[in-house]
């Protein structure tokens, strides 16, 4: 009887704290193609899991149920089992199946939201360079000439290209709304392909344990329709003053600043490390060539000996 109330009681706890809740977590409320991608994926796979919980629940009540001891006579003895070929098989091929299939489910998700979205391959992306610093979010538009910090205006229905790149620690990228999280990193540049199909805001933020200011490091963002959009420009450059090198140093060095907007961008004098997204390439022919170089000294000793 205790079991049956405490059960209620629990339930009752959950209802209640549900539909107190005014909104719905943000990856189940995705605003963007790929945030969809991510949230049928991640839905897709919270019922493949909870199916395989009731049917793993539900045997094991069987078994106990229909096996226990008390239903058999004192004198019953179990026979003797070698094993089962087909048990055996089938217990082995499931989680085959269900890993196979999360596996092309998990590749083709991936490639879909790491990709421009579809319908827009044409359409020319919207370029922003989203720096990050301890602890905020520097905001380049090449484009329109203008910076923010802390906060982003984004077109909806044109593609975006977002180049991450640090001016510390490794951070990581995130609008919940309208994508997965990408790092962005101190000598290199790492692309993120988003799109807003809708008008709104949202809040994005950097996931990663960066330090202690970290869980502060959090950014506006703005989707509005292109005509919205123009007219946010327009304005920026006509009230905004412009950013300057010594502007820009101090920001580096102020841990925790509000929303600004600027005129002009600090990638006129603080480029983005683009050509070094290669590196890994680089490394690898270094390697190589190293691993060539141990092969003559190799050949060379074979010779003499």
């Amino acid at each position: 009887m205790k079991m049956k109330w405490t059960l209620l009681a629990l339930i009752f706890a959950i209802a209640t704290v549900l539909t107190g809740c005014e909104n719905p977590l943000a990856v189940f409320d995705p605003k963007g193609p790929q945030a969809a991608t991510l949230s049928d994926t991640i839905i897709l796979t919270i019922w493949i899991m909870l199916a395989i919980c009731v049917v793993v629940t539900v045997a094991f009540i069987y078994m106990l149920v229909k096996y226990r001891a008390s239903k058999q006579s004192k004198d019953y003895e179990p026979p003797h089992i070698e094993g089962s070929a087909v048990v055996e098989t089938i217990w082995t091929a499931i989680p085959i199946i269900i890993v196979a299939f999360l596996s092309v489910v998990t590749v083709t998700s991936l490639k879909d939201v790491e990709a421009t979205p579809k319908g827009y391959e044409n359409k020319e992306p919207l370029v922003i360079y989203a720096s990050s610093s301890n602890w905020k979010w520097h905001f380049s538009y090449p484009e329109e000439n203008i910076e923010t910090v802390n906060y982003v205006y984004v077109p909806t229905d044109r593609p975006l290209e977002f180049k991450l790149y640090s001016y510390g620690p490794i951070s990581s990228f995130w609008i919940p709304q309208l994508g997965g999280q990408k790092y962005a990193m101190a000598d290199m540049v790492t692309t993120l392909h988003l799109l807003a199909d809708e008008p709104g805001e949202m809040m994005g933020r950097n996931s990663n344990f960066s330090g202690e200011g970290s869980a502060h490091q959090l950014f506006d963002v703005q989707a509005v329709s292109p005509a919205e959009f123009e007219e946010w420009v327009e304005e920026a450059k006509a009230k905004s003053e412009p950013l300057t090198e010594e502007k820009f140093d101090q920001l580096l060095k102020t841990e925790h600043v509000g929303r600004q907007t600027f005129t002009g961008t600090h990638l006129e004098f603080s480029p983005a490390p683009e050509g070094s997204h290669n590196m890994d390439d680089m490394e690898n022919k270094e390697d190589m060539e190293d691993m060539n170089h141990d092969m003559e000294d190799m050949d060379h000793d074979m010779d003499h000996k």
